[in-house]
């Protein structure tokens, strides 16, 4: 066979083959592609829902997942009727168990209370305070404000950090009435504490509380000594002086004489003045 018509079929067989492989990928790539992907139904909400609400079935609806579930995702709708919801969910947001209570355990504020924990309401004055700003899940400081009884006109008030890196459970405004029968908004926040924390708290109560944010991320409890009122008046930039008085020369007490005559004797007599005077 002449050499030259060899090479030209060895090198259409090559060429051949490329093109079908080429092809072959093109069309495992476009039948791929068309083939459907598998779903699976899960349980969705079909409104916003908010933070307490005991889920009914009208709550309730379905929503096609692609691919692997997420951890917890809720397939029946009867093990999410009747529960209570621990975060705020949205319109056609998947159900996990771990946005809701435990069953039977209700709704409310009571079923976002992990085991352990405890709610503590405080009262925050709107003017100091930061009820108008936190939200539920952000932590904060709790300082009060007082006269310790044991300082009997020394430093007067005194602020002390007593609690820190708290979370929010809640805040909103309730409704008290004054002394004079009048009503009038009144800021609370519900604070998630352990039952040692509650009874500080609860002390605490008695005296001005003031809330304090802080980035969830610094979990670090910081060593915070108190501070008392005449220490804000301190310049802690001046040199500090010390006056020293010194004491006042001791004088001697003038003196008086008597000349005293016994006979034809005369004698002197010295004595020390009383009061000065000769």
């Amino acid at each position: 066979m002449n050499q030259r018509l060899l090479t030209i079929l060895v090198a259409a067989f090559v060429i051949a083959g490329i093109c079908a492989l080429i092809v072959s990928r093109m069309v495992s790539t476009r039948t791929a592609a068309a083939r459907p992907v598998a779903s699976t139904k899960v349980i969705a909400v079909a409104s916003d829902i908010k933070l307490g609400t005991v889920l009914a079935a009208g709550d309730l609806t379905t929503a096609e997942m692609v691919g692997p579930l997420p951890n917890g995702a809720i397939l029946n709708q009867k093990d999410a009727i009747g529960r209570g919801v621990l975060a705020d969910l949205y319109k056609g947001e998947p159900i996990l168990e771990s946005r809701l209570a435990a069953p039977g355990s209700g709704g409310g504020l009571a079923a976002t209370i992990p085991v352990g924990k405890r709610a503590c309401a405080v009262r925050v004055d709107e003017v100091v305070g930061v009820a108008g700003f936190v939200t539920p899940g952000m932590r904060v400081d709790v300082l009060v404000s007082g006269v310790p009884p044991s300082t009997q006109g020394g430093d007067g008030t005194v602020t002390k950090t007593i609690l820190q890196n708290i979370e929010v459970l809640s805040a909103g405004t309730v409704i008290e009435n004054t002394k004079d029968n009048k009503p009038q908004q009144v800021q609370v926040v519900n604070l998630l504490v352990t039952p040692d924390q509650a009874q500080t708290l609860s002390l605490a109560s008695q005296q001005k509380i003031q809330l304090v944010l802080r980035n969830p991320l610094d979990t670090e409890v910081a060593q915070v000594s108190s501070t008392a009122m005449s220490r804000l008046f301190v310049d802690s930039g001046a040199p500090q002086t010390h006056v020293v008085r010194k004491a006042a020369p001791v004088q001697k007490p003038p003196e008086f004489s008597v000349e005293v005559i016994n006979g034809a004797t005369r004698s002197e007599q010295k004595f020390a003045s009383l009061g000065g005077q000769q």
